[in-house]
């Protein structure tokens, strides 16, 4: 697919994802990790702005100077920016505004990559995929953000489909023994997936299928969340400030579950995969079973034996750089590398994954306590 057909797709699916909003839903940010939907819209088009056109594309004039200050992310190479937190203080630039932004930046690309000349492949290549990440997450912040109204309303038929697994509960042995992990084709990946290099396993297991919300459920009923023996201790700090009882969107309602979902609350549907947990819970739930989470390496092995892509998978493993791993210079060395702290990775994909990120190499990675993005459990032992 030729680039600017490949622009072209992009850059409409964030506007179809928008398009069930009202005006009111772009501008909430209901906590740090929520950035309101028409921020993810125009921090993506301030990167093709940014990146390509200011310094490739000739005679080609900013839409406005101030743009930089409000839609930079993290990039300290690009200036100085709104902190996370005030980005649901912006009421101006409006919605309107942003929209025409995006108009001004399209037009300016399509004509750019029309061009055939200086186009710096690898960088607009980077800002698709950016893209299609800010497009999950556009996502889980509505779904975040319609989640937290207290008239739970629907989002509509997009990413609300039933997700259904296999539920016979059987487990893949593994032998110990040398196996390649990160990428290894010649398509497009992140730098954080390379190099491929070899990795020793001692033997293991790993589930066939997802942890259900019913067997969440037991957990639960079982004083899980009471008891310290299955926590990490600042998971068990956690819980006990948080006061968290059970996973996001999970409400008791009449001594009934339900969950909300981006087509409303329902009745909590027990064969589904729990979704929307944290690290903490994660390995709370595992030690509760008498198991344990895979490490990433372990996943990435056996991730040919059994089904994934429902939920993005926590893992027992530390998101750290590869053998070999450099950043690259400028702004876009601060894409993965400056986050190798602090952090776990999750492995796999889920309904609100963009096209073409479902790779088994892909290294999503989160703090222990978030649980907005769309997060399950695979058991090991």
């Amino acid at each position: 697919m030729e680039l600017s057909e490949a622009y072209r797709i992009t850059r409409n699916r964030s506007v179809s994802i928008c398009k069930p909003l009202h005006t009111e839903d772009y501008v909430v940010q209901p906590i740090a990790d929520v950035s309101p939907p028409k921020w993810h819209l125009g921090h993506t088009t301030w990167f093709f702005e940014t990146m390509i056109l200011k310094p490739y594309m000739k005679g080609y004039k900013e839409f406005n100077a101030d743009y930089n200050y409000v839609f930079n992310s993290y990039y300290e190479t690009a200036g100085a920016r709104v902190i996370r937190t005030d980005r649901g203080n912006l009421s101006r630039p409006t919605v309107e505004e942003i929209y025409q932004y995006r108009d001004y930046v399209d037009k300016n690309m399509l004509e750019f990559l029309s061009s055939e000349k200086g186009i710096p492949k690898d960088v607009v290549t980077i800002g698709l995929n950016h893209e299609q990440q800010h497009q999950e997450l556009l996502i889980t912040d509505i779904k975040y953000i319609l989640g937290h109204n207290p008239l739970f309303p629907k989002y509509g038929g997009m990413f609300s489909k039933a997700i259904d697994q296999n539920n016979t509960n059987a487990w893949t042995k593994m032998e110990k023994g040398l196996y390649e992990i990160g990428y290894k084709g010649n398509g497009f990946c992140f730098d954080n997936e390379l190099n491929a290099h070899a990795v020793y396993l001692q033997g293991f297991e790993i589930c066939n299928r997802l942890v259900t919300n019913g067997e969440y459920l037991e957990f639960i009923e079982d004083d899980g969340y009471s008891n310290f023996n299955y926590w990490h201790a600042e998971a068990w700090d956690w819980i006990k400030t948080q006061k968290i009882t059970a996973p996001l969107y999970w409400h008791q309602i009449e001594y009934n579950w339900h969950e909300y979902t981006l087509s409303g609350l329902h009745p909590l549907d027990k064969e589904s995969p729990v979704n929307h947990v944290s690290y903490y819970e994660a390995f709370a739930y595992a030690q509760w079973k008498g198991l344990r989470l895979p490490t990433e390496f372990e996943w990435e092995a056996a991730s040919k034996e059994f089904d994934w892509g429902r939920r993005w998978e926590w893992t027992e493993s530390a998101y750290l750089p590869y053998p070999g791993f450099s950043r690259a210079a400028g702004a876009l060395g601060e894409y993965n590398g400056k986050f190798m702290v602090s952090q776990k990775v999750l492995r796999g994909a889920s309904e609100a994954t963009s096209p073409g990120h479902s790779r088994n190499t892909y290294r999503n990675f989160f703090y222990p306590n978030q649980r907005w993005q769309f997060t399950g459990i695979r058991l090991a032992k």
